[in-house]
């Protein structure tokens, strides 16, 4: 049975949980710990992402020992970021700020977040500066994908990986995730208009069982990086990216052939080597009108996709821009 206090909570702390049957005792116990001293009030949101070793249990043990818990349990392992979108669409709290339950986030740093918050930013990261995992399987690749993701998305973070982060709910909330983009909640919380910083959180060696990440996960994040490439940059004129590699493709196609044209003639009229060279290779002529065939591809794909968002929009009726506030002049009626 689902209850919900008659005040909505200041604060939700959502953590995806999947097989930290160890971790769920001591985890709820810290941020109880912690979230007790800010004199406001709070929940904690644990979403069991289908674990198999009796962390539901857990869960439900610590649910009865300590206030404000909500539990959250998934049919089975649908991801990370099934998990934690699950805890972003339960959560009731004005902030909302996630962590992984294995215990290597601090629960002690969320005041910090909490407190670069409240300079007016709608999104803080956290930044595992000195982080407590190996390096070639866990660090160097994550070095990588963070210069990356900063570098194509155009917001500037040294830790997207880090999952201690906290939100404003409407900006989360607007947001829909899938694949692992969980990590990129900050790039698009940016093109929403998002004020996003970064500040430097601790970092612990896991205590209780086994990671959950790979170098598997790291070729995912890349794949959905062109994703939200496309969706920041092209999500609402898409003909923009398809058309202008279509142009390239027919521009230089129909030069291709112009110029095989003019060879030809050149040839028939003044007999000249270069000519006669070209006219020998069928493969430039038939480049040519692959070229040709692709810009027409190219540009009907983006003429396609161009149908395909208005559909999207106007079946959701979603706009496509975000209104960040609304201000009405005092009435003039006496």
């Amino acid at each position: 049975m689902k209850t919900h206090s008659a005040t909505p909570p200041f604060l939700s702390v959502v953590a995806p949980v999947f097989n930290e049957g160890e971790s769920v005792a001591p985890l709820v116990a810290r941020l109880h710990e912690t979230l007790s001293t800010l004199n406001r009030p709070y929940e904690v949101v644990l979403v069991d992402d289908g674990s198999t070793d009796g962390t539901w249990e857990q869960m439900k043990r610590a649910a009865e020992m300590y206030p404000a818990i909500r539990l959250i349990r998934l049919r089975r392992n649908f991801g990370q970021t099934a998990a934690m979108s699950a805890g972003f669409h339960e959560a009731r709290g004005e902030i909302i700020v996630t962590l992984d339950a294995d215990l290597q986030n601090d629960p002690a740093d969320i005041p910090i977040l909490l407190a670069e918050m409240e300079r007016g930013y709608d999104v803080v990261s956290g930044w595992r500066q000195d982080r407590q995992d190996p390096f070639f399987s866990r660090r160097l690749p994550s070095i990588i994908a963070n210069a990356l993701i900063s570098r194509f998305t155009g917001v500037s973070l040294h830790d997207y990986g880090c999952t201690l982060k906290a939100y404003r709910s409407e900006i989360v909330r607007d947001i829909h995730l899938y694949g692992e983009m969980h990590r990129f909640i900050p790039a698009l919380a940016s093109w929403v208009g998002g004020r996003i910083s970064e500040v430097p959180v601790r970092h612990a060696p896991r205590r209780f069982g086994v990671s959950k990440y790979g170098m598997g996960r790291t070729i995912r994040v890349v794949l959905d990086l062109m994703t939200v490439k496309f969706l920041l940059r092209y999500s609402t004129r898409p003909i923009h990216v398809f058309g202008r590699w279509g142009l390239f493709c027919g521009t230089l196609g129909l030069g291709l052939l112009v110029f095989m044209t003019a060879a030809n003639l050149s040839y028939r009229i003044w007999g000249t080597r270069l000519a006669a060279e070209l006219i020998k290779r069928p493969f430039w002529v038939m480049t040519a009108f692959m070229l040709v065939f692709f810009g027409m591809q190219f540009i009907s794909m983006g003429l396609l996709a161009e149908l395909q968002i208005r559909t999207y929009h106007e079946a959701q009726r979603k706009p496509i821009y975000v209104i960040r506030e609304v201000f009405e002049s005092p009435s003039t009626a006496i």
